[in-house]
């Protein structure tokens, strides 16, 4: 099976030969890959080298122009460094345009902290009107970046990732999809992270949610499915810890109710070991998820 990046690459490089408006801005990570679609379209395919602030200001210059800007490199490189230029040369322009970035949280552990970026989509909540996608999967990926390119001039995110479900699911439109149901909680499982739930919840009497596009956020199912069970919620994201609690107290304003969120820690983990002992470290393998989201239901008695 090939990654998301892969797909996004493969992707990327037809549409680009079927659709005159599409754009492609690089700062050096992916050019390799892109190097066919360069030679077939160099006024459409530009690498600003490693020069992010550009990156993304040389994206929202050809969005002003009427193009379908997609910008890519490392999540640390497209959202954090040059932040100040997403939220002026898209949000105060008022353009459009597509970020899809790649080894986002600790997907390249032997990069570092300069490389790794859990913060981003925590960071994209403090500005207006984008729309985030967080695919599981590969197939998902292709889906949700299809449907960026051809969403008009709206703000996008797609977060790429390195880590995979073994499987697809649906992601027609920002829904959260009720995979397992049941009545003594409820938990949102976000991107690569559902088959981790779903073997952590195995047996216990909770219904599973699961979200590939995460702004705007699902209220509705998320209050339908809190009606039909507990009012206990565990938000399970491949980023920062709690970055959804706010849209999920939102939606639930009216109903007494409790939430708990799980994701990456605060803490920089500094022996930066793999991909599975980050995912250990941070609470996010099937042991540690089911530990902790027994612990947060067991005093309503929701899984004894």
């Amino acid at each position: 099976m090939d990654t998301m990046r892969e797909r996004f690459i493969s992707v990327t490089s037809r549409l680009l030969d079927e659709d005159p408006r599409l754009a492609l801005v690089l700062a050096e990570i992916s050019m390799d890959g892109f190097r066919p679609a360069q030679r077939r379209h160099p006024d459409r395919v530009v690498n600003v080298g490693i020069r992010e602030q550009l990156l993304v200001g040389v994206g929202g210059g050809m969005a002003l122009t009427g193009l379908r800007p997609v910008m890519h490199t490392f999540a640390s490189f497209l959202v954090e460094r040059p932040f100040e230029q997403v939220k002026l040369d898209f949000g105060h322009q008022g353009t459009g345009g597509v970020l899809v970035s790649a080894s986002a949280s600790y997907d390249w552990p032997a990069g570092g902290f300069t490389h790794m970026a859990p913060g981003d989509i925590a960071l994209l909540d403090t500005l207006d009107g984008w729309t985030v996608h967080v695919p599981g999967h590969p197939d998902e990926a292709e889906a949700l970046l299809r449907h960026a390119y051809a969403a008009g001039d709206d703000k996008v995110y797609v977060r790429l990732s390195e880590q995979s479900n073994a499987a697809p699911r649906p992601v027609d439109g920002p829904r959260l999809r009720t995979v397992r149901e049941g009545r003594a909680g409820v938990v949102v499982a976000v991107g690569p992270l559902l088959d981790n739930v779903l073997a952590a919840t195995e047996g216990l009497d909770l219904t599973v949610l699961y979200a590939a596009t995460v702004r705007p956020f699902d209220d509705a199912a998320l209050r339908q499915a809190v009606g039909r069970s507990a009012p206990a919620v565990v938000l399970v994201e491949p980023y920062l810890a709690g970055t959804s609690a706010a849209a999920a107290g939102a939606a639930l304003a009216d109903v007494p109710h409790r939430v708990l969120g799980l994701g990456v820690g605060r803490a920089e983990l500094r022996r930066y070991g793999t991909v599975r002992e980050h995912t250990a470290a941070h609470g996010l393998d099937p042991y540690g998820l089911r530990e902790r989201i027994t612990a947060f239901l067991l005093p309503v008695g929701a899984v004894g």
